[in-house]
């Protein structure tokens, strides 16, 4: 008899009409007929979660992405049907599901607008050569509608026309344009008629996302296997929009170390020790202020992790402890290959616990990377986090090492077509036990936390200190990261520029790109303009190959010496204002860095802005891209803004020409804005200050600001012990008052401000301070107007006449 053994090819398959509905609390089911389940979840009044099953049952509800910190609840939920829907009411949120096709289409609770509905919405096909479904959402892209996020790819910051997919990859020399690169971070916002929304698609498998680049009013995401499982998130500001989904996917566990804020220094690759010291020295001789010195892989001994090279590096201790005292933190390289080598204890430990991962029919996944053929730790499984944690003891605890970076965690193979794990490699995926389609992308992300979790165990009573270069939504809990392997051209530097303002937007504010380019070598300008962007980005670190020359501050001659240290200075002088930047990122998830129009959305010529960005709240900057430029045109957003070189005041809502030779940028103070400033150190902790400036733009009207502090590391922060100032402002045509509000048990080293005010309008005839008039003998009254004034003051009342 003649068999048919070829399979029905079904191509795509759809939910058909509801037939049953149940409700359990937050969580409401929908039944179709042919057995299709939508589980809808409502997490919070502006977040709702879309979950699908397409055989009735769901899988284990595990994620890495979503953190058990995320809040959750709401104000308001009620359910209703008509003929055609069912309708989910919520204090932010109206859901509305078809009867007949399962689709979704979501509206503004308060003025009932649409903001985003699916097109054929949910679909899928079924996957013959791996099991389970290729899973497939597409909704209509609405009339001028714009999208961001999606975290590091290399293109301008709107998204609108084009198309990604998500595969962490190691590409060197990357290009404008290339996809995949190093990151996976599946959430994007979108903006339409001023109402902004973001969808967290949380599925690790190969994902791929269509801006209404193959049809134009369409725009879709799609997964090679798993779930459609994505949270909507509304705002109806970008900015609430990020801040959601920054809590639902997690903010860093704890402030950096302040240490961590300043310029780092680093080289594939710094040895022997005396090369090390050279540099180091170098830095404070010429006093170019820098808080951190990066080993990478030929500190070891033959590449092996968790060990030194004893010819370069004799006595790491005692280098460490002399690098320590001269106020450099050591950074070591730490990558997931350990070495096929039975002499080695690190390797004999995880062969022995069976620690390292497999190939599907049993035998180690085993590839080549720096230290030869290597096996490579299941990060998924948390035996083996907890062995990885307790590998960085020594390194920590006993030679004092400060942090560590995690490199070629995409996971990178060399000399395989897919520079990676086959895709049958199994792995432990806390209980869940997936292949590495399913794993790939959080892999770098999970070596990363058990990196954070060992440096926070040894590191204590300090706060630990990771970067990473792959990484998955959620990472920022754990690790800062940089951009991987760029190129010293000026495209790259463009590129950087976008891709730490994408990055913020994607959640991960503690990012920043090699400055100056880790592939080829830059020429001094470029350097020069590199850092000038470096120094407003979280991380701030120089990184190069090395292959093609040194990439030191002072090596590309005096006039660029001078104009790195300028640069570097001043972002040792912004570090309370960083901090303080931080600290609101991590309690409110805003980001660090906020594209013009996360900044402000209403304003539409902000919408494909990609070179300006807001600093924190109240600094504006552009960078200057491209060579011999004496200045360049940029976008000033609404409002009113003080260049911050000449004091000039600028009415913004317009773009202008803004003069920036090489030894200056565009920089622009919004009015009203107190900004704090250190005095000038080589590294955080050099100096004890008495004082600190307060810098002080005078606004006709109200202006608030803040300042946060506490004692740079450790965690006593979390026990109450810091302080957060706010600053109230108000100017009027003869009048200024400054107002100071604390809370907080910090009390830091200084006891005074020296409050610089910045275009004040008129003459000062009488100050109090707190209601005491004071001499004006102690009001410096020229061109810059300053009171010394001790910080505990709670209201500060200038009198003047035109």
């Amino acid at each position: 008899m003649i068999v048919n053994t070829e399979l029905e090819q079904k191509g795509n398959l759809f939910p058909s009409e509801i037939v049953n509905y149940k409700k359990d609390v937050d969580t409401l089911y929908f039944t179709t007929k042919n057995n299709v389940v939508l589980q809808l979840t409502v997490v919070r009044d502006s977040v709702i979660r879309f979950r699908y099953a397409t055989t009735g049952k769901f899988e284990n509800d595990f994620s890495y992405g979503v953190t058990i910190h995320a809040s959750r609840g709401y104000n308001f939920l009620e359910v209703t049907e008509d003929k055609t829907h069912y309708i989910i009411t919520t204090s932010k949120l109206i859901c509305k599901v078809e009867k007949q096709s399962l689709q979704v289409s979501l509206y503004d609770a308060l003025d009932l607008k649409l903001i985003n509905e699916d097109e054929i919405g949910f679909h899928w096909e079924e996957s013959y050569e791996f099991g389970g479904d290729i899973v497939k959402m597409s909704k209509i892209c609405q009339k001028a509608e714009s999208y961001y996020g999606l975290g590091d790819k290399p293109v301008d910051v709107n998204m609108k026309g084009k198309r990604f997919e998500n595969w962490a990859t190691d590409s060197y020399a990357f290009g404008k344009n290339t996809d995949p690169i190093y990151k996976a971070i599946p959430f994007y916002t979108a903006i339409q008629d001023n109402k902004s929304y973001g969808i967290f698609f949380d599925n690790t498998f190969k994902t791929h996302f269509d801006f209404a680049h193959e049809r134009r009013n369409v725009t879709s995401f799609w997964a090679q296997g798993g779930e459609m499982n994505y949270y909507f998130i509304y705002g109806p500001k970008m900015e609430d929009v990020v801040a959601n989904y920054t809590d639902l996917t997690g903010k860093p566990h704890a402030l950096p170390p302040l240490w961590a804020l300043g310029f780092h220094q680093c080289k594939w690759s710094y040895y022997p020790e005396a090369n090390v010291k050279e540099v180091t020295n170098t830095f404070r001789d010429l006093k170019i202020p820098c808080d951190a010195i990066y080993l990478d892989i030929d500190y070891m001994d033959g590449f092996r992790c968790f060990t030194w090279d004893k010819n370069y590096f004799p006595d790491p201790k005692r280098m460490v402890k002399e690098l320590e005292d001269d106020g450099f933190k050591t950074v070591v390289i730490i990558d997931p290959g350990i070495k096929i080598d039975l002499e080695y204890d690190v390797f004999k430990e995880g062969l022995d616990k069976d620690y390292f991962c497999k190939r599907a029919d049993g035998p180690y996944m085993k590839g080549k990377v720096w230290p030869g053929e290597c096996y490579f730790p299941d990060y998924t499984k948390p035996e083996v986090r907890e062995w990885w944690s307790g590998l960085f003891q020594e390194l920590i605890e006993d030679i004092g090492v400060k942090g560590v970076w995690n490199d070629m965690n995409e996971p990178a193979v060399m000399d395989v077509p897919n520079k990676s794990f086959p895709d049958d490699v199994r792995h432990d995926f806390d209980g869940n036990p997936c292949s590495h389609r399913k794993a790939h992308n959080i892999y770098g992300t999970q070596m990363a936390r058990a990196t954070y979790h060992g440096l926070k165990k040894y590191a204590y009573p300090k706060r630990p200190f990771v970067i990473t270069r792959s990484a998955y939504s959620g990472a920022q809990r754990y690790t800062s990261t940089w951009m991987g392997d760029n190129v010293a051209t000026w495209e790259h530097l463009a590129i950087a520029n976008n891709q730490a303002q994408r990055m913020a937007m994607s959640g991960f504010s503690f990012a920043g790109s090699d400055i100056g380019g880790f592939a080829e070598q830059p020429q001094g300008e470029l350097f020069a303009r590199w850092i000038q962007l470096g120094i407003f980005h979280a991380f701030c670190r120089v990184h190069s190959s090395g292959d093609h020359g040194d990439q030191e501050p002072w090596v590309f001659g005096e006039e660029i010496t001078d104009i790195v240290r300028k640069f570097v200075e001043l972002r040792y002088q912004l570090l309370p204002y960083l901090y303080t930047a931080f600290w609101k990122y991590i309690n409110e998830g805003t980001p660090i860095l906020k594209s013009l129009v996360l900044y402000d959305q209403e304003d539409t010529a902000t919408h494909y802005r990609s070179d300006e960005f807001v600093f924190g709240e109240q600094i504006l900057v552009c960078p200057i891209q491209e060579p011999n430029a004496k200045g360049r045109r940029m976008y000033i957003p609404r409002g009113k803004w003080y260049n911050f070189w000449t004091d000039e005041l600028i009415e913004g809502g317009k773009e202008m020409w803004v003069d920036a030779d090489l030894d200056s940028m565009p920089i622009f103070i919004k009015e009203g804005a107190v900004i704090p400033k250190y005095p000038v150190q080589q590294y955080v902790g050099e100096k004890k200050f008495d004082e600190i400036t307060l810098d002080v733009y005078y606004k006709k009207g109200k202006e608030v600001s803040k300042l946060y502090d506490d004692a740079h590391d450790g965690y006593d922060y979390k026990k109450g012990r810091f302080s957060l100032r706010t600053f109230k402002l108000t100017g009027k045509k003869e009048e200024f008052i400054l107002q100071q509000h604390k809370r907080g048990d910090f009390n830091a080293d200084y006891s005074k401000f020296n409050i610089v005010l910045h275009n004040l309008p008129f003459t000062i005839t009488s100050v109090q301070i707190d209601n005491v008039e004071i001499p004006l003998d102690d009001v410096k009254n020229g061109g810059t107007k300053s009171i010394l004034i001790d910080k505990e003051f709670t209201e500060l009342h200038l009198f003047g006449k035109k």
